[in-house]
């Protein structure tokens, strides 16, 4: 049913196709073009919004060597926008422009293209291939985001397992919250620290940079890590405070789902959820996701730990199989709308890193469903061997006679759970009556120490399996999603095709040497403009009487097609040249240098479709 399901949403259509990750849309100059004067300024433009870096644009002469440009902005105040200007007398030749920017989902991307001024020159500064961040702080940076994840469903899934399942012995849980409280803070802390270097691909001293710290404080992932420490201090002021009560009330339950909704959201608010489509609808989902993954997995863990030295009551189990299905019932139905959202179409399962991580989560998952499985029918029989009194009775704890309701507070938040006031006694010497046969997971036969064994080595199947599923998840939040792999792999095709084909096409008559430059714009067929300027011997502009371009397709015996070229002060254009064919056409450039003199040479020419 949730294959089923999962693949119908695969299918349907998509608002956009923009998700998570910025990809290049388009620059300007575009990549592999030639410009006939230098240009003023460099922009590129995003598919969603960017944020720019001090170091954010990096131009390179054609001898290798550093342009100094201005300040990086957004063009117009388009938050999809980054332009650095160019100062003036740039030169002739092929410029390297690599660049460095934080798409809206906090994750950094980066890139680098060329152009050229009048001409390609015979050298050009390598365009950058290879990693553009450092290794060290990736991996550190990487680690602790885990963590973070590990330590949130430690803290939140223990919190709930203790407020829902109600379990008699809380006192071995106290760990799993200080453990998932200091976790998550350091985490935090650390992921603060490394946001820095983590941006601009430095090393991790560069976290020292004060400068650098000021900028990430003030940064959306920024707030939302500071945001989930002050969040984390009101979470321990309020388990202190539950401590001083023999159970936690109402308002207590109110405040603690509060907090966790808000911690949850310090994820939703600088991961892929941001950013894309539906954005709304995102955020919400991954709130609900994160806080499902969190109570299931989080809750076994404290199961685990419960089942270490005894089985827990029926009672305790059963809410926590009841919690688990919810949970599983959410991040079903979470998980398949992020899916979709993520991937688009269906072949992005295989196609993109995304995909193939998704199905190795799921392939996680489904071992974690049938571990689950298992647990469950084995809570459902011993629920079926227990009558209706005995789990009533089961509910109740012996009590001496005289004895009075108190309860210790403890540090953290946990209070030991009192006896239950009126439990029955027996008749003999005011002895507590013991429990009837049969009424507790912990019978001291060997029948009951083995289903014990047999429930514990399940439990911690689960959560083996679901430290996978946390990996998983962990690197997924750093994978270019889909859709954006989708649209940044379109772009680079539409680059490899330039918008403008330029060709150079030298001549020699009667003395007069010199190279026509002709751009066909867009190179495509259909209509067509054509400029065409003309260089003498020493490279500067050259005036001719005359200048014709016509295009032949010799392959379907098509042409001449002549281009009406006009003379417009400087250099000569047309905006209408039809070009009905796609493939190689030869144009021909005849040159008239006097009355008497002119020369005629031949060029192909790629037309796309």
């Amino acid at each position: 049913m949730l294959l089923g399901t999962f693949l119908l949403l695969l299918l349907l259509p998509g608002a956009n196709p923009a998700s998570a990750h910025a990809a290049l849309r388009a620059t300007n100059p575009a990549d592999g073009s030639v410009v006939p004067a230098a240009p003023r300024s460099v922009t590129l433009t995003f598919t969603e919004s960017v944020g720019l870096l001090d170091d954010s644009f990096r131009m390179l002469d054609p001898t290798g060597h550093r342009v100094p440009t201005g300040d990086a902005e957004h063009a117009g105040g388009h938050a999809d926008t980054a332009r650095i200007g160019l100062p003036a007398g740039l030169g002739r030749g092929t410029f390297t422009v690599a660049w460095r920017v934080v798409s809206a989902d906090s994750h950094p991307v980066s890139g680098a293209f060329t152009f050229s001024v009048g001409a390609p020159s015979a050298t050009a500064a390598p365009v950058p291939t290879g990693p553009t961040e450092d290794p060290l702080t990736a991996f550190l940076y990487g680690t602790a985001r885990g963590a973070a994840y590990l330590a949130a469903a430690l803290l939140i899934g223990t919190a709930a397992f203790v407020a829902v399942c109600r379990p008699t012995r809380v006192r071995p849980l106290r760990g799993l919250l200080r453990a998932g409280g200091w976790g998550l803070a350091g985490a935090t802390v650390l992921l603060l620290v490394l946001r820095a270097p983590y941006e601009t691909g430095d090393g991790p001293s560069a976290a020292l940079d004060l400068d650098a710290l000021g900028r990430t404080l003030t940064g959306r992932p920024g707030w939302a890590l500071l945001a989930r420490l002050a969040l984390l201090a009101a979470s321990a002021l309020l388990l202190t405070h539950a401590a001083r009560r023999a159970r936690p009330s109402r308002t207590h339950l109110s405040l603690g789902a509060v907090l966790a909704v808000g911690l949850a959201l310090t994820w939703a608010a600088a991961e892929h959820a941001s950013a894309g489509i539906q954005v709304p609808l995102a955020m919400t989902s991954s709130v609900v996701h994160l806080l499902a993954m969190a109570a299931w997995l989080g809750g076994l863990t404290a199961l685990l730990v419960l089942l270490r030295r005894d089985t827990p009551p029926l009672a305790t189990v059963t809410r926590f199989s009841r919690l688990a299905m919810l949970s599983v019932t959410a991040l079903a139905v979470t998980g398949l709308y992020q899916s979709w959202r993520g991937l688009g179409t269906l072949s992005a399962l295989t196609d993109t890193s995304y995909g193939r991580l998704l199905l190795a989560k799921l392939a996680a998952v489904t071992a974690l469903l049938t571990a689950a499985d298992w647990s469950r029918r084995w809570v459902a029989e011993r629920a079926r061997a227990t009558t209706p009194a005995e789990r009533k009775e089961e509910l109740r704890m012996p009590q001496p006679v005289g004895a009075t309701r108190t309860e210790t507070p403890a540090p953290d938040g946990l209070t030991e759970r009192p006896p239950e006031a009126g439990t029955p006694r027996s008749p003999e010497a005011g002895t507590p009556r013991p429990p009837a046969a049969g009424t507790a997971l912990t019978e001291p036969s060997s029948e009951g120490d083995a289903h014990r064994r047999a429930l514990r080595r399940s439990v911690l199947v689960e959560v083996l399996v679901a430290a996978v599923v946390l990996a998983l998840t962990t690197v997924l939040t750093g994978t270019l999603p889909g859709r954006a792999e989708a649209e940044a792999q379109a772009t680079r095709q539409a680059a490899a095709l330039p918008a403008t084909s330029v060709v150079m096409a030298p001549f020699s008559v009667a003395g007069h040497r010199g190279t026509v430059q002709v751009t066909l714009d867009p190179a495509r067929t259909g209509d067509n403009a054509v400029e065409a300027v003309v260089y003498g011997a020493d490279g500067g502009l050259a005036a001719v009487p005359e200048l014709r371009i016509a295009f032949t397709f010799p392959a379907q015996d098509i042409g001449p097609l002549n281009a009406d070229l006009t003379d417009r002060g400087g250099y000569w254009a047309t905006n209408a040249v039809n070009l009905p064919l796609a493939g190689t056409w030869t144009m021909k450039v005849t040159v008239r240098v006097s009355d008497v003199d002119q020369v005629t040479v031949e060029r192909p020419v790629r037309v796309a479709r």
